[in-house]
Parts: structure tokens; C-alpha cells; sequence
């Protein structure tokens, strides 16, 4: 199995735009500021849009799609047949580990970060008296699953090349090219005689 430049493209693609959601997820966080309710003498928090939840969210699923057509081709490292001796299986497994570590990691800050980010103080209190908190989302959260999305992306890359490699031995079966120098369909075998 040689190296298939379609998937390369497709799953580069899809690597890329759940970084670009992740990084909008980071920079669209809600903001929250307490305001006084003007009918009364409470206060309540307010919180700008939850724009970042559905980033995070559907940075989530694309990076979860991209980890599943990898690890499917590949037939996830172990569930395939036996490789050829080219390279060595050392690295290739040290990839495939480092691949899902990364990938596990940035699941968790994507679902975390945007079930933190939809969570919104409900509470209200007295005017002057209690100091109000409004919860809210750290900064980095978002950040940091986009540059596990990244390392994810490139140790998937390193390994999905590592493991083509080793599939074939190092070379690619080539058929059907070059030029034919007899015509085998329109022989006729007494013309051999």
C-alpha cells in the first residue's frame, strides 16, 4: 500500500479546520460581567455569545472523523497483517502511541473546555451585599487543544507514512505501465508456429 495522496489531502483538511475552530473557540470564549437588575436590587452575571461551545464542539467531532479515517486505513496498527521489514517497528508504535496520547489529550481539553464555556452562573444576589463570581472559561483551553490538534496531526502524518512504508517494504507496485511490445489479446497462436 503506497501512499495515497487523496486521503493525505482530505484528512490534512479536516486536521486544519478543527484547528481553525479550535483557535476561534479560544477567541470567541464568553466574557460575563455582573449587571444590576433594574427592577430590583439584585444582581445577576450576563454573558456574551456561546459561540465557542459549538466551535469546540465541532472542532471535536472533525478531530475525532480525521483520527477514525487514519486509524481505519491503517487498520490501527494492530489489527492488520503483518508488515514487511522496512523501518522500524520501534518508531512506528512510538508514532501510533504519541498519535493517540495527543489525540486523547486534545479530546478532553475540546469537551472540557466547552462544557465549561456553556456552564453559566444562574444565581443572583443582593445589591452591596454579596460579592457575585460569575464563572467563566480560563484562557488556553481552546489554545491548548489546538496545538494537541496539531502534534496530533503530524505524529498521525508521521505514522500513516511510516506504516505505507512498511506495508509495501520501501516500494510501491507499479502496474499496467510502460509500453506493451506484443498485443496479447489479438495473438494468435499460429503465429508462433
Amino acid at each position: 500500500m503506497g501512499v495515497s495522496l487523496p486521503l493525505l489531502a482530505i484528512v490534512l483538511f479536516v486536521y486544519l479546520f478543527a484547528f481553525v475552530l479550535a483557535i476561534g473557540a479560544e477567541r470567541r470564549r464568553s466574557t460575563a460581567k455582573v449587571v444590576p437588575d433594574q427592577y430590583d436590587d439584585m444582581s445577576y452575571c450576563s454573558y456574551a455569545s456561546d459561540a465557542s461551545t459549538i466551535y469546540g464542539l465541532a472542532a471535536f467531532g472533525l478531530l475525532a472523523i480525521a483520527q477514525t479515517l487514519i486509524n481505519a486505513v491503517t487498520r490501527c496498527y494492530c489489527c492488520g497483517r503483518g508488515m514487511m521489514s522496512a523501518g522500524s517497528n520501534k518508531l512506528r508504535l512510538t508514532f501510533f502511541i504519541f498519535s493517540w496520547a495527543s489525540f486523547a489529550a486534545a479530546e478532553i481539553c475540546l469537551l472540557a473546555g466547552s462544557a465549561r464555556n456553556a456552564y453559566h452562573t444562574k444565581y443572583r444576589v443582593t445589591f452591596h451585599v454579596g460579592h457575585l463570581s460569575c464563572a467563566t472559561l480560563r484562557k488556553g483551553v481552546f489554545a491548548a487543544s489546538a496545538a494537541l490538534i496539531l502534534v496530533t496531526m503530524v505524529t498521525n502524518i508521521v505514522y500513516y507514512w511510516l506504516h505505507c512504508r512498511a506495508d509495501t517494504g520501501g516500494w510501491v507496485k507499479h502496474q499496467n505501465e510502460g509500453l506493451d511490445l506484443t498485443d496479447a489479446k489479438n495473438r494468435n497462436p499460429r503465429d508462433l508456429m
